[in-house]
């Protein structure tokens, strides 16, 4: 009996197999996944090199936040108190909490993901190894620019939600709020990069038999978790844009006096700002949910309902923002529904914490400092929970809001929620990737310095909102608050001492295995403990249950003796196989690039493209831009070429194709995850138009005529028409589907030019009002699809012209006709909204 896709289940039982394998296959091996030196550190792309530069930069941009928590603390130990002026302490506040969410919380939980996933799902990489290191290299030299800006008096001080109107150009006057706004909304794209590539990994690269019923918990956390950052990283893209264009052109989005509305700034943050703390916590309850059944020895109790419950969360994340909001004088019906949101989410929370105690009780727990970590961080997080359901009440959250409860609330969530069993994480795989682990008993100390440190710090701090404390403040009159803040302080420098420990905990001990590493020194059940080196283990193994290396005591053998698929390089190249999203089976085998300089320049170059932006250095902005172009279409020109095989044996004789195409390719669904984000940006752009319009309605100008919305629309779907036609043709003639793309862009190019003419016509003035200034985004947003897919058509001729567009090799014309069809819809969309919409009411 065959499966859907067309493999025979069967063929798993001819592994493992009996024969022996030659010695020089594992040579092979190693030459291929060789080890950088020198400079090629930089362009390394393996996850070993990757994860470990991730994990690193995160922890460091931890560590800088830190000390601004202390320097903060200091300055609001005493009443009054001049060691920091105002302007410092209010950018010494923004870059804490900045750098904190999008430095560190973010970037750590993805960085353990590209660590850790490939090993877990045994896979040889993940499947776009350069798109990961371009991630961690545009993040870490983005996010150290950004940070850097505190040295120069250029770093913002308009609070790390920086609302308008203070964050406007009126009142924040300087470069400051641009380093935020471009430096932060750079940031974001790199975290996209990266959950493209954790999405496509785990739905594309399990191991043979892995179907999702047996995917670790971990894996199932970052696959929502990459989820929630394709939905929710949008809004903040689009928010921060919004506010960069209104500070650099005058288009008031956010001003009250021209039609705009600061509310829209929170709408758009908060969509993204609440998620991103579930979005923090699911990976983290993931490392949790991989913990506890070691430290119990036995499996995880209620393995499904715990998946189903961070699935849940994910969801009902994005129905909570408003909850931020109850003190804007939002609608009682409105409230009454957020807050019931806020707390039906903490069930499914709930749900994974009862799992975690039931999995505990029934086992034996061996108190090691990772099962100090993560029962540690369960007593902090329930604690903040409690607090949490408080705030969800309208009449509670009136009286606390914007004071020091609320940030002993979210601070007891994030510590207790992410950092415990980040912390908790380090200790567990640090085995797996040092050749020695680190000291149990500094892993204890730094626990009870950070544990008794947090309660110190942050339990007090509850008295002290309901005292009236207000927060964002940099200094206080001497009215009783004295004594509750000397006592956080003294806390704060317990956490940083217990950090502190940590740090000469991995100065002293770890050292990075390109092969295995101290063991599975804690007798876990999972495959990332099998042996490995830089390509992974030496064969994939078929998976027939959730905790392997407990269930068949021979695998580990098996395995690193090359019994099961793919113990060789069966092409002479990086590759790794490609499974189906539900039951892993094997599809085809992916050729994987290999180090390059050219992902490597890109994310310099863009990083300095937005930075130059930013200091208002237009000419040599362009010229990074262009330079980052270069390297980008470099880098991907030799994604499909052709290999020298079409199938090749991946073990026991089962052959699979070297290449496919449409929704079997794992490039197919980058695209597919490409377009949801920008579709979401796009929906929260019409969001906004319609969020404007509602308060607007008796002042929102008559569109043009309707002529030009017919003339406009047929000529995108003309574009939307010949975009998909050229896909499906491709097969038959790709200089006729190539063709097909370019009238499709020329039409673009003319919906765009007519739409902007008649707008203009119609005396558009995006400076005058923000009706106008929302039209200018539509069009603005338009011409930025019309450019892209004007450049890949272009990309189309030059590998025509390099006789590389061939009619068995469709991918590169299925990216490009995908994003061309989506720039088409999104123009149409875009017409149907902006003209038809206020005829319509």
């Amino acid at each position: 009996m065959r499966s859907e896709t067309g493999f025979d289940p069967d063929l798993y039982k001819r592994f493992p197999t009996k024969e022996e394998r030659p010695a020089e296959e594992v040579e092979e091996l190693k030459r291929i996944w060789c080890a950088p030196k020198g400079l090629e550190y930089l362009t390394a792309v393996n996850n070993n090199y990757v994860g470990i530069y991730y994990v690193g930069g995160a922890f460091l941009f931890f560590i800088l936040a830190g000390v601004l928590a202390l320097l903060m603390r200091t300055q609001l130990a005493l009443p009054l108190n001049g060691f920091l002026d105002e302007e410092t302490y209010n950018q010494i506040f923004t870059m804490h909490g900045s750098v904190m969410m999008f430095l560190f919380a973010v970037p750590a939980v993805e960085a353990l993901g590209i660590l850790l996933l490939p090993q877990m799902l045994a896979a040889r990489d993940l499947p776009f190894p350069r798109l990961s290191a371009y991630a961690f290299w545009a993040y870490f030299i983005g996010g150290l620019a950004f940070f850097c800006s505190l040295f120069f008096g250029l770093a913002p001080s308009g609070g790390w939600f920086m609302y308008p109107p203070l964050t406007s150009s009126a009142y924040s006057p300087g470069i400051n709020a641009d380093f935020w706004l471009l430096g932060i909304g750079f940031i974001e794209i790199s975290a996209i990069a990266g959950a493209i590539e954790i999405i496509v990994g785990v739905l594309k690269t399990r191991a043979p038999g892995m179907s999702l019923d047996k995917l670790p918990v971990f894996a199932w956390s970052m696959l929502v978790f990459a989820a929630m950052i394709v939905i929710g990283f949008p809004s903040i893209i689009l928010c921060t844009l919004l506010l960069e264009l209104e500070r650099a052109l005058n288009w008031p989005f956010f001003d009250a006096l021209r039609g705009g509305d600061p509310l829209l700034w929170q709408h758009l943050f908060w969509f993204f700002g609440h998620p991103d703390v579930y979005i923090i916590f699911l990976p983290a309850a993931g490392i949790t949910s991989m913990i506890i059944p070691t430290v119990a020895q036995r499996p995880l109790v209620g393995h499904n309902l715990v998946v189903l419950a961070i699935i849940a969360t994910g969801f009902i994340s994005f129905g909570v923002w408003v909850h931020h909001m109850f003190t804007t004088g939002l609608p009682a019906i409105s409230t009454s529904f957020f807050s019931a949101a806020s707390m039906a989410v903490s069930v499914p929370a709930g749900l994974q914490v009862f799992a975690w105690i039931a999995t505990l009780a029934a086992g034996k727990i061996r108190w090691t400092a990772p099962a100090y970590f993560a029962i540690g961080g369960l007593v902090v997080f329930v604690m903040g929970g409690l607090t949490g359901v408080m705030l969800a009440m309208v009449p509670f959250d009136w009286v606390t809001h914007d004071t020091y409860f609320v940030v002993a609330h979210f601070h007891y969530v994030l510590i207790g929620g992410m950092v415990f069993p980040l912390l908790a994480g380090f200790y567990y795989w640090a085995p797996m990737m040092s050749k020695r682990r680190l000291s149990e008993r500094l892993g204890k100390v730094a626990f009870w310095l950070i544990f008794v440190g947090m309660h110190v710090t942050f339990l007090v701090m509850h008295l002290t909102g309901l005292m009236g404390m207000p927060r964002r403040v940099w200094t206080y009159p001497d009215i009783g608050w004295t004594l509750p803040n000397q006592i956080s302080t003294i806390g704060s420098f317990m956490i940083g001492a217990g950090v502190l420990v940590i740090v000469i905990d991995l100065v002293r001990n770890f050292r990075f295995s390109t092969g295995e590493g101290a063991g599975n020194v804690y007798n876990a059940g999972t495959l990332e403990w099998l042996p490995t080196e830089l390509y992974s283990t030496r064969s994939i193994p078929v998976i027939k249950s959730r905790y392997p290396l407990w269930d068949d005591s021979n695998l580990s053998k098996d395995v690193e003796d090359g019994r099961y698929f793919l113990p060789n390089s069966a092409t002479g190249e990086r590759e790794t196989i490609v499974t189906s999203p539900i039951n892993a089976e094997p599809q085809y085998l992916q050729r994987m690039p290999g180090p390059s300089w050219f992902h490597f320049g890109a994310a310099l170059f863009t990083a300095g493209f937005f930075l130059l932006l930013t200091v208002k250095l237009y000419a040599l902005a362009v010229l990074n831009g262009l330079a980052a172009i270069v390297c980008i279409v470099r880098w991907v020109w030799a994604n499909d070429l052709p290999m020298k095989q079409a199938s090749a044996d991946i073990g026991a004789g089962i052959r699979v194709p070297t290449y496919s195409s449409g929704p079997r390719s794992h490039s197919w669904w980058a695209m597919i995850v490409l377009l949801t984000v920008t579709g979401m940006i796009f929906a929260m752009m019409c969001f906004s138009y319609i969020f404007i319009w509602s308060s607007q309605a008796a002042h929102w100008p008559a569109p043009p005529p309707l002529s030009a919305l017919w003339a406009c629309g047929a000529l995108a779907s003309v574009a939307l028409g010949c975009a998909v036609f050229g896909v499906r043709l491709y097969r038959s003639t790709p200089v006729g589907a190539m063709a097909l793309v370019g009238v499709a862009v020329i039409a673009l190019a003319a919906e765009l030019w007519i739409s902007t003419a008649s707008w203009r016509g119609g005396g558009l003035t995006p400076e005058l009002n923000s009706h106008d200034a929302l039209i200018a985004m539509f069009l603005a947003w338009d011409m930025v699809f019309a450019t892209i897919s004007t450049l890949m058509a272009l990309y189309l001729v030059a590998r025509w012209w390099a006789g590389l567009l061939v009619r068995e090799r469709p991918a590169t014309m299925e990216s490009v006709g995908l994003f061309t069809a989506y720039a088409a819809a999104q123009a149409l969309l875009a017409l149907l909204l902006t003209r038809a919409f206020p005829l319509a009411v």
